[in-house]
C-alpha cells in the first residue's frame, strides 16, 4: 500500500542534535571520504581508533580517489585478485542490479566520463556511438569473481565505480566495528546516510531529520523518522544538487541509464530507502533514481525487502511524496 502526500521532496537524512549525552555515550565527528560524519555509541571507553580504521579500510579497498586502492588497481589491470571487502559489494551489488531489472549498474563510469560526471571534461553531448561504445564495456552481470578471487571483468574498459554504494557500506563496516567491540547503541552518519541501532541516550529511538530542496541549493527540515531498536538505515538520493545542462539550455542529472547509455528519463525527483544496512538503502536509492517512474522505483524497493519514500513531479507540475507503508515518518 502506498500513500501519497503533496508536499516537497525528502533529499537528505542528518543528525538533529546531541545535547543529552551522558558519560556513557561518546560522540565523534571529523571528515572522510570527501564529505563529514558523525558517530554517537554507547561504550565503556571511547573507540576512536576502531572506527578511523574502519573508515580507513573503506578508503583502501573501495575508493574511487585513491590511487592505491583495490578497486583503482582492478580497475587500471594492475591487478585481478579481489579483497573481502571487493567480493562482499560485488555480490551485492550484482544482487541489486538484477532486483531492479539492469537499472542499477556500478560498472557505468565509462557512461559517467561521457556525460560529465567523471573525470574526464565534457563540452558536448556525447555521439550515439560514442555511447554504443562506452555501453560495451558497462554491465556488472557480465562479470565475475571466480573461485581464485580472481576478479573476471567484461571487457578491459570496465571500470567498477562503486561511489553509489561503498559510502553506505563504509557505515556498515563502521557499525560492525562497533558491535565487535562490545557496542549496542549507536547512530553513524557520513555524508547524510545513517545507520543506527539501540536506543539514543535518552533511551528512545534515534531521531532523524529528512531535509527537503527549497529552490536551488537551498534546502529545509521536512519531517523526522525513527530509527532502532534494531539495526536500520536510510540513504538519500536525488539529482536537483548534481546537474549538467545540454548545448540548448536544457538540463540533465547525474543518474544515469546502464541500458540506454543516457541520464535516466524519470519522474522522480528524489528517492530516500530504508533498509537493513546501509550499503543496501544506498544503492537502492540509485536504483529508484534510474527508474522511469514512481511505480517502477517501488517494485525494486518492495522486491528488495525495503521501505521507502518517494518524490515525483504530477502531470500539474507539482511534488508529491509517495511513500510505502512501512515507511515510518513521526
Amino acid at each position: 500500500m502506498k500513500r501519497i502526500f503533496g508536499i516537497l521532496p525528502l533529499i537528505s537524512a542528518l543528525f538533529l542534535i546531541f545535547a543529552s549525552c551522558n558519560e556513557e555515550y561518546f560522540t565523534t565527528s571529523g571528515t572522510t571520504w570527501g564529505t563529514t560524519y558523525h558517530i554517537a555509541y554507547s561504550a565503556a571507553a571511547p573507540l576512536d581508533t576502531v572506527i578511523s580504521a574502519a573508515l580507513q579500510l573503506t578508503d583502501n579497498e573501495l575508493s574511487m580517489f585513491n590511487p592505491h586502492s583495490t578497486v583503482s588497481r582492478i580497475n587500471r589491470g594492475e591487478t585481478s585478485e579481489a579483497s573481502p571487502e571487493f567480493i562482499e559489494i560485488f555480490y551485492l551489488s550484482q544482487k541489486i542490479s538484477r532486483i531492479s531489472g539492469g537499472v542499477y549498474d556500478p560498472t557505468v563510469g565509462p557512461l559517467s566520463n561521457l556525460w560529465g560526471f567523471g573525470t574526464d571534461t565534457v563540452t558536448a553531448v556525447p555521439s550515439d556511438s560514442a555511447i554504443v561504445c562506452a555501453l560495451s564495456a558497462v554491465g556488472i552481470g557480465d562479470c565475475a569473481i571466480d573461485s581464485a578471487g580472481t576478479v573476471v571483468k567484461k571487457s578491459s574498459a570496465t571500470v567498477f565505480d562503486f561511489s553509489s554504494i561503498a559510502k553506505g557500506y563504509g557505515i556498515d563496516l563502521v557499525g560492525r566495528a562497533l558491535e565487535e567491540n562490545g557496542v549496542t547503541d549507536y547512530m553513524i552518519e557520513i555524508g547524510g546516510e545513517v545507520l543506527a541501532r539501540g536506543h539514543n541516550p535518552k533511551g528512545r529511538p534515534w531521531r532523524i531529520q529528512i531535509d527537503s530542496p527549497d529552490g536551488g541549493m537551498a534546502h529545509r527540515r521536512l519531517a523526522v523518522v525513527s530509527l532502532g531498536p534494531d539495526r536500520s538505515a536510510v540513504a538519500s538520493s536525488g539529482n536537483y544538487r548534481n546537474l549538467l545542462r545540454r548545448p540548448d539550455g536544457t538540463a540533465y542529472g547525474h543518474t544515469l541509464s546502464p541500458l540506454s547509455g543516457h541520464p535516466a528519463e524519470s519522474t522522480l525527483a528524489a528517492a530516500t530507502v530504508m533498509a537493513a544496512d546501509c550499503a543496501t538503502a544506498d544503492a537502492l536509492a540509485t536504483a529508484c533514481m534510474a527508474s522511469a517512474s514512481p511505480d517502477s522505483a517501488l517494485a525494486i524497493v518492495r522486491r528488495a525487502g525495503a521501505e521507502a519514500l518517494i518524490v515525483a513531479v504530477t502531470p500539474a507540475d507539482t511534488l508529491a511524496v509517495i511513500t510505502t507503508e512501512g515507511f515510518r515518518l513521526e
